[in-house]
């Protein structure tokens, strides 16, 4: 195996466990990952449309109505009609979903806090700064 690839496994790997305990944390809140990032990008930008949350999320349209629909149905979002446009819808959270996503906000953060502290500060803004280089190679090659 290369070192590229052996590296490609480390990160997938430091993903998957990464992704393990986010959905161990939101499970004890009857959240799944999307739903609790969709959640996450409508309280930052209430008033989001389908269409730019499924560009937040790297998500296709009917998965985004999917989750969509059942947090809606949990009564933790609204739909409702664009201002000017009549055809869109704006995306919400309910007095419910913001109360929801901010309890599971808190433990997701003190969870990130306890994953990462073994890294000190310096070690933090190194694989920080590689991470971003990473991200912005992989961003170009997918979007020419």
């Amino acid at each position: 195996m290369s070192d590229v690839e052996q590296l490609y496994n480390l990160l997938k790997e430091s993903f998957f466990l990464l992704d393990d305990g986010d959905r161990r944390l939101f499970s004890q809140h009857d959240l799944s990952s999307p739903r609790f990032y969709a959640l996450s990008h409508i309280a930052a930008e209430p008033g989001l449309s389908l269409s730019q949350l499924s560009d937040c999320m790297f998500c296709d349209k009917s998965n985004i109505t999917r989750i969509i629909r059942g947090l809606e149905r949990d009564g933790y979002l609204e739909r409702r009609p664009h201002e000017t446009d009549g055809r869109s819808l704006r995306l919400y959270l309910t007095e419910k979903g913001t109360a929801v996503y901010q309890t599971v906000a808190t433990a997701h953060h003190a969870s990130i806090q306890a994953r990462l502290h073994q890294l000190d500060q310096a070690e933090r803004q190194q694989l920080e700064t590689q991470l971003n280089t990473l991200n912005t190679t992989l961003r170009a090659l997918l979007h020419g």
